[in-house]
C-alpha cells in the first residue's frame, strides 16, 4: 500500500530531524552549557611547610657623617668629591680663617710678653724675699728698727701679689690662644671615620651657618635595609632569621642577608612592623641609598602536616575551602588554614585528611550540581 505524498514528506522530514535533535542533545551535553566541567586534581599531602615572609624596604645606612663649620663662615675649600673614599682623620676641606691667624699672633705675642712680666715679678719676689731676711735677722740683732722691718714685709706682699696676677695674665692668654687654636682646628673639615662621600651640600665661596653639613659621609660598612612587613602575615619575624634581599636594580640577584632586629615601635597608619635587614656580605658596587628592595625571610620549617596548593582554594558563600571529590561525587568542604610556604603550599589544620582528592583547576565555576570530568591539563593554565 502506497501512502500518500504528504505523509511520505512527513516521514522523510521526521527521519532528518530526530538525527539532528539527537546530534544536538549530544553536543549540548557534551561541549555546551549544560557539559561537564574538566578539572584537574591533586591529593592532599603531609609535607613539612618552610613559611618565609615577604616585604619591602629601601636600602639606608646605620651611620650617617654631617660635616660642617661649628661657626658660620665662608667655605675657603673644598677637595673631595661625591664617590670620593676617604680615611678617618682625612682632611675633606677649611673654613675661611678671617682673621684668626693674626688673632693667634697676636695672642702668642701677649703671650711672651706675660711671662716677660713674670719673670720681673719672680725676680722681684726674690729681692723682696732676700731683703724681708735680712732685716728679720737685722731686727733680732736691735740693728734695724721694727718699721723698717714692716716695710720690707710689705714690699714682699706686694710682690707676691704681683707674682700670682703675672701667673694669672700668662694663664689666662695661654687658655685665649688655645680657644682660637680650637676655632682655628673647627674650621678644618676632617672625616670622622673611613667612609664613601654620598653628597656636597655646599662649593667653595658659600657662605654656610654653624651646623649646616657641608659634606655628608657615609660608613658602607653599616649599610643596612629599613624594611617593613604587613602585620598579619608577620608572625615568627625575629632576629637572626636568615633573609634574601632583591635589588630593583639587580633583578634576579638575590644578596644573602639576615635580620639584624625588629623595631619595637610598628607602623600604625599602614599596619606595618619594621624590621632592619643587614647583608652577609657588602654588595659590590654598593647599591645607592633610598633605593628599593624586595625582602624574604625565611622561617624555620613546620612540622609535617596536611598541606595543599592555594591554588586549590575557593570561597565559596563566604566560606573558604575546596572542592572535594568523593566516589566521583562532587562536594565544597570549608577548612581552616595555617601557614603557607612561598612555593603555594598551605597547610590544612581542619577540614581534609590526608588522601583526599580535592580540585586543583577548574575549567569554570563550579557548583555543588556541577558535573566534572578530570582531565590531566586544562588548557591555558600553567602545569
Amino acid at each position: 500500500m502506497k501512502l500518500p505524498s504528504l505523509q511520505r514528506r512527513t516521514l522523510a522530514l521526521i527521519a532528518v530531524i530526530v538525527p539532528l535533535l539527537l546530534l544536538f542533545v549530544y553536543v549540548a551535553l557534551r561541549s555546551g552549557p549544560l557539559a561537564p566541567v574538566a578539572v584537574t586534581l591533586t591529593t592532599v599531602q603531609s609535607r613539612a611547610v618552610a613559611p618565609a615572609l615577604a616585604g619591602i624596604g629601601t636600602v639606608q645606612v646605620r651611620y650617617l657623617y654631617k660635616i660642617g663649620p661649628t661657626v658660620a663662615g665662608r667655605l675657603q675649600r673644598l677637595d673631595v668629591h661625591v664617590g670620593d673614599r676617604v680615611r678617618a682623620g682625612q682632611l675633606l676641606g677649611e673654613m675661611d680663617a678671617v682673621d684668626l691667624d693674626e688673632r693667634m699672633r697676636a695672642a702668642q705675642a701677649a703671650i711672651l710678653s706675660a711671662e716677660a712680666g713674670l719673670r720681673q715679678a719672680q725676680a722681684r719676689q726674690i729681692f723682696a724675699q732676700s731683703q724681708a731676711r735680712r732685716y728679720e735677722q737685722l731686727v733680732s740683732v736691735r740693728v734695724s728698727s721694727e718699721e723698717s722691718y714692716a716695710t720690707r714685709q710689705q714690699e714682699l706682699a706686694v710682690a707676691d701679689a704681683a707674682l700670682a696676677g703675672a701667673r694669672e695674665d700668662a694663664s689666662r692668654l695661654r687658655a685665649e690662644l688655645q680657644a682660637l687654636r680650637a676655632q682655628r682646628g673647627n674650621l678644618r673639615l676632617l672625616a670622622p671615620v673611613a667612609g664613601l662621600v654620598a653628597a656636597r651640600d655646599a662649593d667653595p665661596g658659600t657662605t654656610v651657618v654653624a651646623g649646616q653639613a657641608v659634606v655628608r659621609l657615609i660608613d658602607p660598612a653599616s649599610l643596612w635595609v629599613d624594611a617593613r612587613f604587613d602585620q598579619i602575615s608577620a608572625q615568627g619575624l625575629a632576629a637572626g632569621l636568615p633573609a634574601e634581599v632583591a635589588l630593583r636594580s639587580r633583578p634576579g640577584q638575590p644578596l644573602a642577608a639576615r635580620v639584624l632586629r625588629t623595631e619595637p615601635l610598628a607602623d600604625a597608619v599602614t599596619e606595618e612592623l619594621l624590621a632592619k635587614i643587614v647583608f652577609d656580605a657588602l654588595p659590590e658596587p654598593l647599591p645607592p641609598i633610598g633605593e628599593l628592595a624586595e625582602l624574604t625571610v625565611r622561617l624555620p620549617a613546620l612540622p609535617e602536616s596536611p598541606t595543599i596548593p592555594n591554588a586549590a582554594l575557593r570561597t565559596v558563600a563566604g566560606q573558604r575551602g575546596v572542592w572535594k571529590i568523593t566516589d566521583g561525587a562532587l562536594a565544597f568542604a570549608p577548612v581552616r588554614l595555617g601557614r603557607a610556604d612561598l612555593d603555594g603550599q598551605v597547610q590544612v589544620l581542619d577540614g581534609l585528611a590526608v588522601g583526599d582528592s580535592i580540585v586543583l583547576y577548574s575549567e569554570k565555576a563550579l557548583t555543588t550540581k556541577s558535573r566534572v570530568h578530570v582531565v590531566e591539563r586544562i588548557a591555558g593554565v600553567a602545569p
